[in-house]
C-alpha cells in the first residue's frame, strides 16, 4: 500500500516539529490508543505507554515506508510497547491455545461478523434503554475478563474500525488467528447478551 499525499504532508509536517500537526495526530488516535494501551497493561499505566509509545514512534518515523497506514503503524508501537511493560508482570497469552478445539461457527461468517444479530438487542423505550445501560455494564465487567489478544483485537476490529489486514500486522498474527480470536470474543459477547435477555441478570 502506497502512502497518499495527504499522509506524506503529514508525515513531513511532524518531522518538521508541526506542533498543530502533532496535536491534531495524536488527539485524532487517541482514543484508539488508550483503548489498546488499557487493553494490554491495564488502564493504570494506559496513558504512559502511549506517551513512550508516542516518542518510539517519532523517532522511528523518519524511517516510515508507508507500508500500512500511519494510524496502523502507531497502534502497532502502542500495542508492542503495552506488551513489553506488559511482560514485565504477566507473560503472554498462547495463540496457539485459544486454537484449541475451535471450529467454525454457523453464527458467524467468514470475517468473523454475526451472521444474524438479534434486533432484540435495540430498543427505544425508557425501560429498553435503562436495560441497554445495564446490560453495557455487564459487558464491559465481561469483556475485561477476555484473554488479552480476544479483546484487543476486538477493541481495534469493532471500536476503532480497523480491517483484518490492519489487526493482522498490528497484532503480528495470520488472518485465521483474528479470526480466532474475534470468534471467541463476539461468541462471548453473544452468551453474555443471551444470558442477559433471558434472566435480567449479569
Amino acid at each position: 500500500m502506497s502512502q497518499s499525499e495527504e499522509e506524506k504532508q503529514i508525515i513531513e509536517s511532524l518531522l518538521a516539529g508541526n506542533e498543530l500537526t502533532f496535536k491534531q495526530i495524536f488527539n485524532q488516535h487517541y482514543s484508539l490508543m488508550y483503548s489498546v494501551a488499557q487493553s494490554i497493561a491495564g488502564g493504570a499505566i494506559a496513558d504512559e505507554v502511549i506517551q513512550e509509545a508516542w516518542v518510539s514512534a517519532l523517532r522511528a518515523l523518519p524511517k516510515f515506508e508507508g507500508r500500512s497506514s500511519l494510524k496502523s503503524w502507531l497502534i502497532r508501537i502502542v500495542a508492542n510497547e503495552a506488551k513489553t511493560r506488559r511482560r514485565k508482570e504477566a507473560r503472554n497469552v498462547s495463540l496457539e491455545a485459544m486454537q484449541e478445539n475451535w471450529a467454525t461457527d454457523p453464527r458467524f461468517d467468514e470475517r468473523a461478523h454475526w451472521s444474524n444479530p438479534s434486533s432484540q438487542w435495540h430498543g427505544d423505550t425508557p425501560e429498553d434503554l435503562l436495560l441497554a445501560d445495564e446490560l453495557q455494564d455487564c459487558l464491559k465487567k465481561n469483556l475485561a475478563k477476555l484473554p488479552e489478544n480476544q479483546r484487543v483485537a476486538l477493541q481495534m476490529r469493532d471500536a476503532g474500525g480497523l480491517s483484518m489486514d490492519e489487526l493482522c500486522n498490528i497484532l503480528e498474527v495470520s488472518p485465521s488467528n483474528i479470526r480466532v480470536l474475534l470468534h471467541r470474543a463476539r461468541d462471548k459477547v453473544l452468551q453474555v447478551i443471551d444470558h442477559f435477555q433471558k434472566t435480567g441478570e449479569c
